[in-house]
């Protein structure tokens, strides 16, 4: 008689396990099939890669200016309100103390009166509000209670006015901290980059920078273009001895700088004070959008957020900080990668 028994079931861990194997099997297998090999990069790509995360890292440092200056003005005017709060909180203490003597001679008369007893109550503040409309309160003493109520009034508004800039100046802190490490990542990553060159890759491209970079000894044609002003001629001649400065982010000089950082710096020693950072520095002055109707001396920007500065310095050549692992430099507008945005003639 034929065994008509049902073949004995793997077990469920068993088909688990062979389950995840053949999974496992099936994702080696694609990926063996689609992976590419590992090629390395020409040094023309490379140094695009690089070039775009610098400029990244360009926009990344005009962020940072900007929360670094943010902060700053946060700080001084957090100072200044909770001087004024101290000076405030002396000027109300000195009122009250001057009811309380007023009370205590009475008391030592024995005449004192129901709106001083009041008011040494262990609720002074709610006396205040209730004695101030008192029908036996002296003129003194109504005057002194008002400019109590008003001084308190002041605190309280001041109080609120610092703890919002301290909430703002958090914020400002965690952007700075935020703009801070992406400027670092970039530049890790340009640095990632650069290190898979060979040496010889590696000097052929800084023979390039170098080439670019010109030193003060060397002519570079301007042509005849006037200067805008005295003072646009003091900046420009302020920027030009800097020339061979190397660039570092967030660097305001005397002796590095970034693009906002060399353009502020130069007509800071011209005796005039312009913004910290290239977007706020594109609008300080008056705006040209031409570039034949620049002057030596004049603001010109560069990329749609304007991220980039330096000083014209006739003829299409611009004075700037260009990015990092360069130096303060001349070079042609038609060469700094974005597109001409406008002048602005401080």
């Amino acid at each position: 008689m034929a065994s008509h028994r049902r073949p004995k079931q793997p077990s469920r861990a068993r088909v688990t396990v062979l389950t995840t194997a053949a999974a496992a099997a099936v994702v080696l297998s694609s990926q063996a099939a689609n992976a590419a090999p590992s090629e390395k990069l020409s040094k023309d790509e490379v140094k695009t890669k690089v070039d775009k995360l610098y400029e990244e890292t360009e926009q990344a440092t005009e962020k940072l200016n900007g929360a670094e200056e943010k902060q700053e003005k946060l700080q001084k005017e957090i100072s200044t309100i909770q001087d004024n709060v101290a000076r405030g909180q002396e000027e109300l203490n000195e009122l009250r103390d001057s009811i309380g003597l007023a009370a205590a001679a009475q008391y030592r008369t024995g005449t004192i009166d129901s709106s001083l007893q009041l008011f040494l109550s262990s609720n002074p503040d709610d006396y205040l509000d209730k004695a101030s409309t008192a029908d036996q309160l002296s003129a003194q003493q109504v005057e002194a209670l008002k400019k109590i109520q008003e001084k308190q009034r002041e605190l309280a508004q001041e109080r609120s006015e610092a703890a919002d800039k301290l909430k703002d100046l958090s914020a400002t802190r965690a952007e700075l901290a935020k703009q801070k490490k992406a400027v670092q990542s970039k530049l890790a990553q340009a640095q990632k980059l650069l290190n898979t060159l060979t040496a010889k890759e590696k000097a052929a491209l800084a023979a390039d920078d170098a080439r670019a970079s010109r030193s003060s000894a060397d002519r570079v044609d301007l042509g005849d273009t006037g200067t805008a002003s005295g003072r646009a001629a003091a900046a420009f001649s302020a920027a030009q001895s800097k020339i061979g400065s190397p660039y570092v982010y967030g660097a305001s000089g005397p002796s590095s700088f970034d693009c906002s950082g060399l353009t502020s710096w130069a007509y800071a020693q011209a005796g005039v004070s312009i913004p910290r950072t290239s977007e706020a520095q594109s609008s300080y002055g008056t705006k040209i959008y031409s570039v034949s109707d620049l002057k030596v001396g004049d603001l010109v920007f560069f990329f749609n957020d304007l991220h980039h500065v330096g000083l014209y310095a006739g003829n299409g050549q611009i004075l700037h900080a260009p990015r990092t692992g360069t130096v303060v430099r001349y070079e042609s507008m038609d060469t700094i990668g974005g597109p001409f945005m406008w002048g602005v003639r401080v």
